[in-house]
């Protein structure tokens, strides 16, 4: 069995730590203004999706999800048709891409079991489970252990770090290069010989980000708005394409 065999993921089952809440009164302090938005975060959340506490803070609201899904597609060449999610959390993004029908492939990598069981369970409940293959994995080593067989000729990367907690609100301007646990050019070294979606902060340096650009490329900067709030940005970037020695 190979190192990639051997990271697909199989049915995980809920844990202690996966929860549907239904009253608020169970609901922590800290997540209850999370708890109130849950509608727009899964509009099927009465049919029983879960979470865990920490996935409340970093899920991407389901309209801002469908949006992203279709920028992306709209953006990437037809001849790409794998699209691997870095950082699956509870399947916000994931189910949206899977539900566009845009991919062949959809790869969706998480390290925590937990969370990866809540992803599972709420991509069953969209009816896009069987659509994705689930990898439970560190998603750096996952790419490492695979360079040789991934084709970046037809693989895009999708990445929804975590953006070290809430706290990044207080930021005026985000720098990207002390976000934690990871930062933009570990996430950036890793995925940069395929094309790259980066969903990041709203308030997040577009200096940082512009750097990112390959030579004689743009990147496209898009603010995702519910409500007339801006709710996070996806930086688009094109693949740096190795020179020909």
């Amino acid at each position: 069995m190979t190192d990639a065999e051997a990271t697909v993921a199989d049915y995980f089952p809920l844990t202690d730590e996966c929860h549907h809440y239904t009253r608020r009164s169970d609901v922590l302090w800290d997540i209850q203004k999370y708890w109130a938005q849950r509608y727009s975060i899964f509009s099927l959340y009465d049919e029983g999706i879960n979470m865990t506490d920490d996935s409340w803070f970093g899920v991407t609201p389901e309209p801002v999800a469908n949006k992203v899904a279709e920028d992306f597609a709209a953006l990437t060449p037809n001849s790409k048709t794998v699209l691997i999610d870095m950082f699956a959390g509870a399947g916000g993004n994931v189910i949206a891409f899977a539900l566009s029908k845009r991919w062949l492939t959809i790869i969706a990598i998480e390290k925590d079991p937990s969370v990866i069981a809540c992803a599972q369970h709420n991509a069953n409940i969209y009816g896009v489970y069987e659509d994705i293959t689930w990898v439970h994995d560190d998603s750096f080593s996952y790419l490492a252990a695979n360079s040789s067989t991934i084709d970046p000729s037809r693989t895009v990367i999708f990445a929804s770090p975590p953006w070290g907690g809430p706290g990044y609100t207080t930021d005026k301007i985000f720098n990207l290069n002390t976000m934690y646990p990871y930062s933009i050019k570990q996430i950036h070294d890793v995925c940069k010989g395929m094309d790259s979606a980066l969903y990041l902060p709203r308030t997040s340096d577009l200096r940082q980000i512009a750097k990112l650009a390959p030579e004689e490329k743009k990147i496209e900067v898009v603010q995702y708005c519910m409500e007339g709030a801006s709710k996070a940005l996806v930086a688009y970037i094109p693949a740096v394409v190795p020179a020909i020695s």
